[in-house]
């Protein structure tokens, strides 16, 4: 997880989806599009996001857990489980 997934799950959380362009035009980041585009791809393939098509990504379950500290993103492995999610 780097400073700028942090900051997009927190945006999203905020404004319910954002897709790269909106991330871009919010003035919050200060990252190109295309940066903002692989980070969004990135956390929709470990989980914490959902991409609903065209571009558009909403908070999943587990974004939800790891904004609210019940998921610690260091445990997890490099396709985005930890043992203890597979376990439950």
């Amino acid at each position: 997880m780097t400073i700028w997934d942090d900051r997009i799950l927190e945006y999203i959380e905020e404004e319910g989806s954002a897709s790269p362009k909106q991330l871009e035009e919010s003035g919050y980041f200060d990252v190109t599009k295309g940066h903002l585009s692989r980070r969004l791809r990135k956390l929709a393939d470990k989980g914490f996001l959902k991409d609903l098509g065209n571009g558009v990504y909403i908070m999943s379950s587990r974004g939800e857990a790891y904004l609210n500290e019940e998921l610690d993103a260091s445990e997890l492995d490099e396709n985005g489980s930890n043992d203890e999610a597979a376990e439950a």
